[in-house]
């Protein structure tokens, strides 16, 4: 990977000190306060990506009763996510999602909990049965196109439809049912996360009780996925020619195990509700941010489109084909690295810490974010520039592994990592193929940074044919 020359460095901090000789935390002072609160809410990205410019790799922000430390170096990311993991549990967002919609799911839960839960999860991510789900997405990819064919020349919202894909996907491959009747549940979720970010905003200072729309908005989608949860459990109770082997089925085999009925329905709903978040939402985020951009670099699209048309023809595509794809994988992988689903990995310290020399008081809310050390200049050169032979097999090496960390890093690295680099492969090969993109929207897309990386408002283009 093409990258900004020299191996490990230092935080570009100076190395203030106070008394005792521990490095004092620049920051924002406490007046911009009001200001920091209208950007934690309207534009997080923008918040950490500024701090990181002006103060560098190390910045405290004071909101209030809430401080928030900013930690922006792959050394940082490494203690926290890796080395010093069992510090670290889920904070700021994931919290508040937790507290109200996902519960003690696989993304939120900690402790012998989590690990027990990645225990029963983790089968079902083996690389041999993923690759046996390669037959799924290219079927997703061949209705896909066939949408697309019906409405060459017009102006689709390809976010949409990459959202529609990949819950079909999650349903077919990780539940084995059928998804499509609950189409609603993309737009529940929309809901239930703006509640969490909302949550996180106000430091919980607006009771649910309030009766304003955003909190009826959520007690709706919340009842809407609780009732998707109990529906396709129920389904799957009676039995619908399934052989057992897939991720609902295993779920329910450890369920039956808990002998309190609402223990049972609780640790079900929380794990479900987590696999239709995060099994489709992170995949459908990284495709749309793909053909945007493509979309604004044609020379990119179309060496994408020769591969594909080289390697897969007209036929349908194979697992093996992953590996002759290598200019596919490397635009998903340049993808993830400017736009990457899981923007920010939010912790709490839950003893005191020291990190890059600065201290770290027990309960501190700590960030890490790989949208802001995917685009350090200290380790990628022209950073903001999209580039996919950055991941050129014969291109320079990273000089940091915590520099690009799309899938997280350290002991709760995502499970369906390899699920979702299939996915995006083969569905990016499938489309570019046959079709091409052209943004059709009057600005360009902004990124909106919820529980994933979304494109606020979906992404217009006009389909053409390749």
């Amino acid at each position: 990977m093409t990258i900004a020359n020299g191996a490990d460095r230092t935080p570009k901090n100076p190395a203030r000190r106070a008394a005792g000789g521990r490095r004092r935390y620049p920051g924002p002072p406490p007046w911009a306060t009001p200001g920091l609160l209208r950007k934690l809410w309207g534009d997080r990205l923008g918040l950490l990506s500024d701090a990181a410019r002006e103060y560098g790799d190390v910045v405290r922000f004071a909101m209030g009763p809430k401080t928030l430390y900013f930690f922006n170096h792959p050394d940082h990311a490494r203690h926290v996510l890796a080395d010093n993991a069992a510090n670290y549990h889920k904070g700021l967002g994931l919290a508040e999602a937790r507290r109200r919609i996902l519960g003690d799911g696989l993304l939120t839960s900690e402790g012998d909990t989590w690990r027990g839960q990645r225990r029963v999860i983790s089968p079902a991510f083996r690389r041999e049965r993923i690759a046996g789900f390669t037959g799924v997405v290219a079927d997703a990819g061949a209705q896909l196109t066939q949408r697309l064919e019906s409405r060459s020349g017009t102006v689709v919202d390809v976010a949409e439809e990459m959202t529609a894909l990949t819950m079909d996907v999650l349903g077919r491959t990780l539940l084995d049912v059928d998804l499509s009747p609950l189409s609603f549940l993309g737009s529940a979720f929309e809901a239930a996360q703006e509640q969490a970010m909302f949550e996180m905003v106000t430091l919980g200072a607006v009771p649910l009780w309030m009766p304003l729309p955003r909190h009826r908005r959520f007690r709706a989608a919340k009842r809407q996925i609780e009732d998707a949860v109990r529906t396709l459990v129920a389904s799957r109770e009676r039995g619908t020619g399934t052989d057992g082997s897939d991720l609902m089925s295993v779920l329910l085999r450890v369920a039956e195990r808990e002998q309190d009925t609402d223990a049972r329905w609780r640790g079900l709903r929380d794990q479900i509700i987590t696999m239709l978040l995060a099994g489709h939402e992170t995949t459908a985020s990284t495709l749309s941010w793909a053909w945007y951009l493509l979309s604004r670099h044609p020379e990119a699209a179309e060496r994408l489109r020769a591969e594909a048309v080289a390697v897969l023809g007209d036929r349908t595509p194979e697992y093996a084909d992953l590996t002759r794809l290598p200019y596919t994988t490397m635009v998903i992988q340049e993808t993830m690295r400017l736009y990457p689903a899981v923007w920010g990995l939010p912790r709490v310290a839950l003893a005191a810490d020291e990190i890059g020399g600065y201290k770290v008081p027990a309960g501190a809310d700590i960030m890490i974010s790989p949208y802001t050390l995917h685009r350090h200049r200290d380790f990628w050169s022209e950073p903001d520039e999209f580039r996919p032979e950055r991941f050129a097999s014969d291109a320079p090496a990273v000089a940091h592994r915590y520099a690009y960390i799309p899938f997280g890093a350290g002991p709760r690295v995502c499970v369906g990592s390899h699920l979702g680099m299939l996915e995006a492969t083969i569905i990016a090969a499938m489309v570019a193929r046959r079709f091409r993109f052209e943004f059709a929207g009057p600005t360009d897309p902004v990124p909106e940074a919820m529980l994933s990386l979304r494109i606020r408002g979906g992404l217009p283009v006009r389909v053409r044919q390749a």
